[in-house]
């Protein structure tokens, strides 16, 4: 299945830039056109992942720039779980941010509107994982 991802990813960046797509239906024409077929849910989620956003009228790769990741305190929750707390609205942008990354021995995460629960997978510990989210988010705060 990763690989149909991955052909449906390129497809649309493919499609993206070389079309002007003023909305996901034209997009899911064109890549029906090309034998893929996806729900708009699909596609919605595809783009996101892609950072393909409608921009001047037409849907087109964005750059993040460099974002600065929210604020947090972790908490670990042994012996599988890591807790980290934010402000308020904050919890979907750490999430977004630990599940495109690679962090090695996270098997998955769940947002709140202040919180991420982060699941860890056998074979990696809690500070390894913590470490390895310090690298990608900065340093945790004392308290928020």
């Amino acid at each position: 299945m990763e690989s149909g991802k991955k052909a449906i990813d390129q497809a649309i960046l493919r499609l993206t830039s070389q079309h002007t797509v003023p909305d996901q239906a034209t997009l899911l024409s064109l890549l029906a056109r090309e034998g893929f077929s996806l729900t708009q849910g699909t596609l919605s989620r595809r783009l996101a992942k892609l950072s393909v956003r409608k921009k001047h009228g037409r849907y087109q790769r964005v750059s993040g720039g460099a974002q600065v990741p929210p604020p947090y305190v972790l908490a670990p929750a042994a012996p599988h779980l890591l807790v980290l707390q934010t402000h308020h609205g904050l919890g979907p942008a750490l999430a977004q941010r630990v599940d495109r990354s690679t962090v090695r021995g996270v098997a998955g995460t769940v947002a709140g509107e202040d919180s991420l629960f982060v699941a860890l997978h056998g074979g990696c510990t809690l500070d390894e994982v913590a470490a390895q989210l310090e690298a990608l988010l900065g340093a945790p705060q004392e308290k928020i």
